[in-house]
């Protein structure tokens, strides 16, 4: 065995007790970002396997316009095919009821009361003096950009401005009116989805055409005093919306809808 002098040997204790007085290094920690990085992948596969399953093999931001519009002009044609339908019908009810009329009484008195309340009712087309409204969109804008504090919907016809020109002309005394060629009763309801009309169960595109028979010159003066029509037409110098009247001898067709009623209540 070796000995070393006490010098030597107290050197090294001396060293061994400062060490130990002195802060021992810490074991270096594995930085956070390298355990979130596998936690993180396992989420991204779990969402990319959703995703796929979800999809089915199809694109899940496929754009689906065209199906849309198929699905609309699916529906379209259905109206359309209804229409002529219940037309048939129609025709073939009057026909049993003209000939029951011949030999019954009573329905004879109640077809010849239907028929004198027909022009009453709107199931009559009418011709006479009156006044035609157009309101349209504003034209398209070529540099595509809008004025400030200028948003899309200040540049559409919108429900309340149809239904604006509808109530003035009422008020001013019309006697029968169609919208877009069709013919508007007191049950007739004026919809816009977007900057299309829907009337009647179905879809018009502006321009609007609005179309009343009766004095022209109270219809007019009940334009003017409308509050709703002289903001549209405010509208129309601010943004090149489209407004025209004018009067003529004009032409309402019969109304050719359902006339059944979902409801009703008795007034007094």
């Amino acid at each position: 065995m070796e000995y070393t002098s006490g010098a030597a040997s107290w050197q090294k204790v001396l060293r061994r007790a400062v060490a130990g007085l002195l802060p021992r290094r810490r074991r270096q920690r594995r930085p956070g970002w390298s355990i979130g990085v596998p936690v993180i992948a396992a989420a991204a596969g779990l969402l990319f396997t959703t995703t796929a399953t979800t999809a089915g093999g199809t694109a899940l931001r496929e754009d689906r316009r065209p199906q849309l519009t198929q699905l609309i002009e699916e529906r379209r044609q259905q109206v359309t095919a209804s229409e002529q339908r219940a037309a048939e019908l129609r025709q073939d009810v009057e026909e049993h009821t003209a000939a029951l009329a011949e030999q019954d009484g009573p329905i004879k008195a109640q077809q010849e009361r239907a028929v004198a309340s027909r022009e009453a009712a709107g199931f009559t087309a009418l011709t006479g003096p009156g006044i035609t409204v157009e309101l349209n969109d504003a034209p398209p804008r070529k540099d595509e950009r809008l004025p400030e504090g200028v948003t899309n919907d200040d540049l559409v016809v919108h429900q309340g401005d149809v239904q604006a020109v509808v109530n003035a002309l009422w008020a001013g005394g019309a006697e029968a009116m169609s919208i877009m060629d069709v013919r508007v009763l007191a049950t007739s309801a004026v919809r816009c989805v977007g900057n299309t009309l829907l009337l009647h169960g179905r879809v018009y595109s502006p321009p609007f055409k609005i179309v009343a028979i009766g004095d022209p010159a109270a219809m007019q003066r009940a334009l003017a005093e409308s509050e709703g029509v002289r903001w549209f037409k405010a509208a129309v110098d601010d943004y090149q919306l489209g407004y025209r009247e004018s009067v003529s001898t004009v032409t309402v067709p019969a109304f050719e809808d359902s006339t059944a009623l979902r409801s009703a209540k008795v007034l007094g």
